[in-house]
Formats: C-alpha cells, sequence, structure tokens
C-alpha cells in the first residue's frame, strides 16, 4: 500500500468562514434590449396612422415576451422592428399634417392673390364718353 500521499481521511477539513465574495462583472454581455411599449401604446393610441401603431405594439409585446423568456437575440430583433415602426407611425403622423397645414396655407395664399386680381378686373369701369364716336 502505498502511504506517500495523504487520504481524503487526513485532509484538514474547510474552513466554515465564508470571505466576502467578490463581485464579478462580465464585460462581454449587453444590456436587455428595449421593448418601447410606451412608445407604441402612444402611437396606437394618438397617432395611429396606417395602423402602424398597433403593428408596432405587436412588436412591443413580442419583445416583452421573448425578453423574459430569456431569448435575448429574439428580442433585439422585435424591439428593432418595434422601433422602426414606431418611427414611421410617428413622422407619418407628424410630418403628413404639417405637409397638409404647408399646402393650405399656400392655398390661401394663391387664392388671395387670384381674389384681388379678379377684382381689379370687374371692377374696371368703362367710361361713360366714346372716344371713337367723335
Amino acid at each position: 500500500m502505498d502511504t506517500s500521499y495523504p487520504r481524503e481521511d487526513y485532509l484538514p477539513a474547510p474552513s466554515q468562514k465564508r470571505e466576502p465574495s467578490s463581485t464579478a462583472l462580465a464585460i462581454g454581455t449587453s444590456p436587455l434590449p428595449r421593448d418601447h411599449l410606451i412608445w407604441s401604446v402612444f402611437n396606437t393610441i394618438y397617432m395611429n396612422f396606417c395602423c402602424l401603431g398597433f403593428v408596432a405594439l405587436a412588436f412591443s409585446v413580442k419583445a416583452r415576451d421573448r425578453k423574459v423568456a430569456g431569448d435575448v437575440e429574439a428580442a433585439r430583433r422585435f424591439s428593432s422592428k418595434a422601433r422602426c415602426y414606431n418611427a414611421l407611425a410617428t413622422a407619418g403622423s407628424v410630418v403628413l399634417p404639417l405637409l397638409l397645414a404647408a399646402l393650405v396655407i399656400t392655398g390661401v395664399i394663391h387664392l388671395s392673390k387670384l381674389a384681388q386680381e379678379s377684382v381689379g378686373f370687374f371692377t374696371y369701369q368703362f367710361s361713360g364718353s366714346d372716344d371713337e364716336d367723335k
């Protein structure tokens, strides 16, 4: 029997004291993706341009579900799609009314100029004396 190495029976018992553990941060991990749920709800309720707000809401809910399930990559894809649809819905709901207002304003200005010119045409008075008769 070889007794050159100590057997497990003779090893010292581990100490019951626990040393304070240090916090280890994983540098390579990225934060969880945002689901943009509040923005989607806002676009769905207030500015639902071509139902893009509703589509964004669906992708936001999917992103939240995938994030809770732990599938970060799928959550990131759904979050990206929700952000794109939200941006399109917001841009469409803000830009189109501004464009419509600009068209109405320029139309009113153009019509007022036409009205001023037509007033000059219709108020032209012929003189009482005809110069051709003389």
